[in-house]
């Protein structure tokens, strides 16, 4: 039985290449991506700013700023 070569090393006329519309694809999705990210930044930025705004502050407030720093407060 005969064997037949399917690829030849030498031979480099069946190279397939990307081309443009491989290029416009990846482009595309990277356009696309930009705009994604760029939303989602806005829409956290949102969620940030609302949860700042609703959020218990920690710990106790200090009655009196010079008692705060000097150590003499309500818990020295």
């Amino acid at each position: 039985m005969p064997v037949s070569v399917l690829a030849a090393g030498s031979t480099l006329t069946n190279q397939v290449e990307p081309g443009v519309l491989g290029f416009l694809v990846v482009a595309g999705i990277g356009v696309a991506l930009f705009f994604l990210l760029r939303s989602m930044n806005k829409q956290l930025r949102k969620i940030s700013a609302d949860t700042r705004q609703f959020a218990p502050r920690k710990g106790p407030e200090p009655a009196d700023e010079d008692s705060f720093h000097n150590g003499s407060g309500p818990d020295a």
